[in-house]
């Protein structure tokens, strides 16, 4: 079997191994690929790994070999489920690999946000305190969390890890979910209607999938409800925020501070309207990116295919008609 990882710097930028997915065929990675070579380097291939790299109707169409398309992330709008379905071609996706890593991060954000560790270090290194006529300063407000409330916006897996962390920091969390689940409420954790998330939150953060009814959930309008000084965190999918009606928000006073790993257009460009607001830190997209993270997607990925060849395959989006590892 041909196989080729189309973008693997990111998923290996080489301190994890591929030889798990070199066992089950000849195996080629690119680092990158430019969307012009897309199907120069798989029209041979009968399996495909994608992180971000896009796989169109059109490259599906052309590679006739193609029979099972791995992405290496959980989300899978990177390829075009419909066209693998009707060409007979199966996709999985790697559900659950970075629940831990993401929610450690959202909490990460939040932190830097109430206590801007790195900037006060960077403040000491330059000589500011040494040069500081008091015996302690700071150059931002110091936010205490205990007794504050989060409001979290999606409550799977990784939303459902905040909150415990949230917990333990002595906050009372509020959660808004299309699904309510009793069974994960506790004392100090309990599903909110959307008005009442909004409007009794210290903290929102954003834990859920984008689609059509999430897209630009945070804006001018649903900003307005929210309590002064609000401080919103964004680790899951950028176009869950109008990020001008952020910035202006941020301008006001209205919302205290956001701290984002996603933007809506991704690399971030330079116009993006967060890049000069206030008091927002921006990091590239690395929530999920720890090492044990990565090493976790990698399994899963091999197990997929494994799971494929096998004639059972596991975490499809997109099924093979003509049945999925029928093809020798």
């Amino acid at each position: 079997m041909k196989i080729v990882v189309l973008d693997g710097y990111t998923e290996n930028p080489g301190d994890l191994s591929w030889e798990d997915l070199a066992a089950y065929g000849e195996l080629t990675i690119y680092d990158r690929t430019p969307v012009s070579e897309i199907e120069e380097r798989i029209k041979d291939a009968e399996a495909v790994f994608t992180n971000k790299t896009p796989i169109s109707r059109k490259t599906i169409q052309s590679c006739s070999s193609l029979r099972y398309i791995g992405v290496l992330a959980t989300g899978y709008d990177v390829v075009d489920t419909a066209a693998a379905w009707e060409a007979g071609v199966t996709v999985t996706n790697v559900p659950a690999y970075g629940t831990d890593a993401v929610a450690q991060y959202t909490i990460a954000l939040l932190l830097e946000l109430c206590h801007h560790v790195g900037d006060h270090s960077d403040c000491v290194k330059s000589g500011a305190w040494a040069r500081s006529e008091d015996w302690c300063f700071w150059n931002y407000p110091l936010i205490e969390l205990a007794g504050k409330t989060m409001g979290i916006i999606g409550f799977g897996r990784i939303g459902q890890k905040t909150a415990r962390i949230a917990e333990a920091l002595g906050m009372e969390v509020k959660v808004f979910d299309a699904v309510h689940r009793k069974e994960l409420e506790t004392e100090h954790c309990r599903y909110a209607e959307f008005e009442e998330m909004l409007a009794k939150a210290d903290v929102i953060c954003l834990h859920c999938p984008l689609n059509s009814g999430t897209r630009g959930i945070i804006n001018r309008d649903t900003i307005s409800r929210m309590k002064d000084g609000v401080m919103i965190i964004n680790d899951s999918r950028g176009p869950l925020i109008v990020e001008q009606d952020l910035k202006d928000a941020l301008l006001s006073g209205k919302v205290a501070g956001a701290a984002v790993d996603v933007v809506s257009e991704e690399p971030v460009r330079e116009d993006n309207p967060l890049m000069t607001a206030p008091n927002t830190i921006i990091t590239p997209h690395i929530a999920w990116a720890s090492r044990d993270s990565r090493k976790r997607l990698m399994d899963i990925a091999v197990d997929n295919l494994k799971h494929f060849l096998e004639g059972a395959p596991q975490n499809v989006v997109a099924a093979a008609l003509n049945g999925a590892g029928s093809k020798k």
